[in-house]
């Protein structure tokens, strides 16, 4: 056998038990069952998947949106799903007061919480699509009290509920979720995961020094075919992740402890290539046309 057979088996070889080591995770499903989750945004998209993948783990779960009559629909859907409980709340996570409500129902039903799921995009979501749409840059268009709002709900909110859930996350192990990159014409999309990400991870990092058995996951999503983006990116989104993986891929990651939780793969490329080649994502951001005409 030559050399060169030699070194392309040892290659075949490391890919292969690279891709064992990197596929298994040790996810027990069965450690879902009867665990108490809360998962924000939940009468739409990814946050109404992961509510039915939970529900038929057999999990205990309340959900928040500000459209009741949807969460009646997704609470009575997982109940026959296989939830062992299924209840919501109703409000606006930009508002304070909806916030502690929505912990302080999860803390009268469950007595506890396990896991904290944050996947909410407030603000008024024909005006997102507006500022994306439209494809006007920040100097363009400096909507400062859109930015506000924005960050309010989007950051501000994220931290609230996951400070008002620490006691109980404390007291049962438990877990937080939430989503990075930056691209054009979104600034205030992109400043809102920028600051998840800073303030999620320093979080982090304080419960592991205090000896807290807390732990937190950072999801980095590609494009998903949720209903609401297809109706605007049909033709974009054929090649989008399917809704149902990657909210399995989110709930595995929450449930194995995992720091990040990239889906699809190109997400991590994504995520790391702007701090290991800046300039190059700069060139890409400029020169590349994101809006759903290309």
């Amino acid at each position: 056998m030559s050399r060169f057979s030699w070194f392309s088996l040892l290659a075949l070889i490391c890919a292969v038990v690279l891709g064992i080591y990197w596929n298994y995770d040790g996810f027990d499903p069965e450690s879902l069952r009867g665990a108490t989750v809360v998962i924000t945004g939940c009468s739409t998209g990814i946050g109404e998947e992961m509510a039915y993948q939970y529900a038929r783990l057999g999990a205990k779960i309340l959900i928040t949106a500000r459209r009741e009559n949807r969460l009646k629909e997704v609470v009575a859907k997982a109940v026959s799903l296989g939830a062992q409980e299924a209840h919501y709340v109703a409000g606006d996570m930009g508002k304070a007061e909806d916030c502690e409500r929505t912990i302080q129902t999860a803390k009268e039903k469950f007595g506890r919480l396990d896991y904290l799921v944050l996947n909410h995009l407030g603000s008024n979501f024909g005006s997102f699509q507006d500022k994306f749409f439209n494809g006007k840059s920040w100097d363009q268009d400096p909507d400062v009290d859109f930015f506000e709002d924005f960050l309010n709900i989007n950051l501000v909110s994220y931290v609230r509920l996951a400070s008002l859930a620490l006691p109980l996350l404390k007291e049962s192990s438990g877990h937080s979720w939430w989503c990075k990159m930056y691209f054009p014409n979104v600034s205030f999309y992109c400043s809102a995961k920028f600051g998840l990400d800073g303030f999620f991870s320093s979080l982090r990092v304080e419960l592991m020094k205090a000896g807290q058995d807390v732990s937190v996951t950072l999801a980095v999503l590609g494009f998903i075919a949720t209903p609401k983006m297809a109706e605007k990116l049909q033709k974009a989104l054929e090649g989008a992740a399917p809704i149902g993986e990657t909210a399995q891929a989110v709930i595995r990651g929450g449930a194995t402890r995992a720091r990040e939780v990239y889906y699809p793969f190109y997400t991590w490329v994504m995520a790391k290539l702007p701090g290991l080649v800046p300039q190059f994502v700069d060139y890409i951001g400029v020169r590349v046309n994101m809006l759903p005409e290309s």
